[in-house]
């Protein structure tokens, strides 16, 4: 393994509505802004897709729905210059134009190189963990969700990897298991994405913090939480890191001004010989169609407000010139 390997984790991006509208008529670089640099730098980023990506243009007939977001096949050269090696798709959105709108956002995936994780043609494709080489670090990664059941995966049809989040025995063999198989396939880090709970939360619910503590307990390394659109707290448990949720980081969104779905961070995670070394936190400010690194008042509120969240992890982040940071 090399001496260090530097993965950033972002939260949901979501190329549909509005954001592919603006696709044909800027550079695919445009959408990251001044971030881009900072995403180039790692190694590999990991995303929440939340959306398809397909022509198909039939609405979701398993539930009806309020929100629906497609984005058109050349969305994936917007992830690719982004340094985007993996997204989730296991989340409420990937069936949004029903089973044609998922089996096309994994062609085009996979015709571009990008791992997919969390959804497949059935339930044993969308249960199956992605294994990488980054930098010479072998990564293992899960993905979960409790949004949407009716998306779930099946013997016979396409769907998402739908996990009820619990603490039951059953539940958590599920998770075990899956790291069990990645350790004996030789994998040195496991992570675990999981697009779970309600929207428009700033802290983690009693039960999501004994699941996402239990999960680390069975062998997770890094726990990739998304769903909220804002970001919560971070936390360190024994061996594990905890982002109980990582924001939103590209998109069409009405901004609620008091909690914010605008602001979020890049997550840096440096991984070295022994292990987690270091988290480092970019703050970021989403506008439409576009995200850039948060500067002046609003960067010092971004940073203040996650030390606040991490308080009640005892998570002791310190400020830098870039944003946050605490050696693991």
């Amino acid at each position: 393994m090399v001496k260090s390997v530097t993965l950033a984790f972002i939260g949901d991006v979501m190329l549909g509505r509005g954001v592919n509208e603006e696709i044909p008529r800027r550079l695919p670089e445009s959408f990251w802004g001044d971030v881009l640099p900072i995403l180039r730098g790692a190694d590999a980023v990991i995303a929440n897709l939340e959306c398809a990506i397909t022509q198909y243009t039939q609405k979701c007939s398993r539930t009806p729905k309020v929100f629906y977001f497609r984005a058109d096949p050349v969305a994936v050269q917007v992830i690719r210059v982004a340094n985007i090696q993996c997204v989730s798709l296991a989340n409420n959105h990937s069936l949004d134009f029903d089973d044609q709108g998922l089996l096309d956002t994994l062609k085009y995936l996979d015709a571009a190189g990008i791992h997919h994780v969390g959804a497949g043609r059935d339930i044993s494709q969308a249960t199956i963990p992605v294994i990488m080489d980054i930098a010479g670090l072998r990564v293992g990664i899960i993905a979960i969700t409790d949004n949407e059941p009716d998306f779930a995966a099946t013997k016979d049809s396409p769907g998402t990897n739908y996990l009820e989040i619990n603490s039951h025995p059953l539940t958590l063999s599920l998770i075990e298991s899956a790291v069990v198989q990645l350790r004996q396939a030789g994998v040195k880090l496991v992570i675990l994405s999981a697009h779970w709970g309600a929207n428009m939360v700033i802290s983690p619910p009693p039960h999501f913090r004994r699941f996402a503590r239990a999960v680390v307990d069975r062998g997770v390394d890094i726990f990739h939480g998304h769903s909220a659109h804002v970001f919560q707290g971070v936390e360190r448990y024994k061996q594990g890191l905890i982002f109980y949720d990582t924001g939103d980081f590209l998109d069409d969104y009405v901004i609620d001004p008091v909690l914010r779905n605008d602001w979020s961070f890049v997550f840096l995670v440096e991984v070295g010989d022994r292990g987690l070394h270091k988290l480092r936190l970019i703050p970021v400010h989403l506008s439409y169609a576009q995200v850039n690194l948060a500067k002046g008042t609003e960067f010092n509120t971004i940073c203040d407000r996650m030390q606040s969240l991490c308080a009640a992890f005892n998570t002791n982040l310190r400020q830098t010139s870039e944003g946050l940071e605490v050696k693991l």
